[in-house]
């Protein structure tokens, strides 16, 4: 049922014959680019969450201006 070792040769012969060798280095050059650029942003968005909830503690300070809601 499963792809065998030589049908995954076959397939890889064709799409090598169809893209080339040097547009398929690019494609992966690209593809593990998006990769890094995706795992960057993941580290980054977690260490903004972790500094939002590191904050929750804090007292903001500020003016009220008015107490009377907004009628719409």
């Amino acid at each position: 049922m499963g792809i065998s070792v030589t049908q995954l040769l076959i397939i890889l012969a064709i799409v090598v014959v169809l893209f080339g060798t040097k547009r398929l280095k690019n494609i992966g050059a690209d593809l593990g680019g998006a990769i890094k650029g995706f795992k960057g942003a993941m580290k980054d968005g977690a260490e903004d969450k972790k500094n939002i909830t590191e904050n929750d503690g804090e007292t903001l300070e500020g003016e009220v201006s008015s107490k009377e809601k907004d009628k719409v």
